[in-house]
């Protein structure tokens, strides 16, 4: 397996795991009470652990981004550089976490013996709610790329959960504040999910939210290039480590 398609692979499992938790944790929290607070408390938490914990295990492998708007910003600010990602890579990782995404969701629906495929009614498209996800996305791009310029990446696993949990609660949408994880719930008619016609509203929010955390980054931060290889998240190589020759456990 090239080292693309381990990281592809990474951003698959890792978008449908946190979809997974999106989903699962607001379909149980719908059927343990009828209080809406709760149950945006329960998936809210839920949600906190489990992207902090996605980020840990695969951010060494693709960078963890699980995110569309985080890739094409990583490779956005890397052109002048000639880091982030490349061009192929851009174009990999949001099919792969678009995928991955709608994956997650019918795996949750399984896990609580609900029908695979599902279409969401939940119609979520108010003008609040579209401000919201332009909040969300915008604050959720500046933490990582404030982080990754100033050299502080390795923190991103705490500071973007809770950023991800406290915007659940401070935005009028919930904060889905990614592509993947929008178009993921519409195959799910639960708690989290949302309708077809009311994703194409969040995904262009999410895309004028993370141009406008892009720029907020590139005026605060004027001096300081991208995180390399699509860092922007976690850090990692792009290549395998070379064998460290002198530690006995590698012969």
């Amino acid at each position: 397996m090239t080292d693309l398609q381990r990281r592809l692979l990474a951003e698959f499992v890792g978008t449908a795991a946190l979809v997974t938790v999106v989903v699962g944790s607001g379909i149980a929290a719908q059927q343990l009470t009828d209080d809406v607070a709760l149950q945006l408390l329960a998936n809210s938490t839920t949600t906190v652990f489990g992207l902090g914990v996605l980020i840990l295990v695969f951010g060494p492998v693709s960078g963890a981004h699980f995110n569309p708007v985080v890739s094409l910003a990583d490779w956005l600010l890397g052109r002048r550089h000639r880091t982030g990602l490349d061009l192929v890579e851009v174009c990999s990782y949001p099919i792969a976490q678009i995928a991955g995404g709608v994956c997650g969701a019918v795996l949750a629906n399984l896990m609580f013996d609900l029908d695979a495929w599902q279409i969401s009614d939940r119609d979520r498209i108010t003008t609040g709610h579209l401000i919201g996800e332009i909040v969300a996305t915008a604050g959720l791009i500046a933490v990582i790329f404030a982080l990754a310029r100033s050299g502080r990446a390795a923190l991103s696993a705490a500071a973007v959960a809770s950023y991800i949990g406290a915007a659940y609660w401070f935005t009028s949408s919930t904060s889905f504040a990614n592509p993947a994880v929008t178009i993921g719930r519409v195959f799910s008619d639960t708690f989290a999910g949302i309708a077809p016609a009311s994703a194409p509203g969040f995904l262009v929010a999410q895309l004028l939210g993370g141009a406008l955390g892009l720029t907020l980054i590139v005026v605060l931060y004027p001096r300081s290039t991208a995180a390399a290889a699509g860092n922007a998240v976690v850090p990692h190589p792009t290549e395998p480590a070379a064998p460290n020759t002198s530690d006995p456990t590698t012969h």
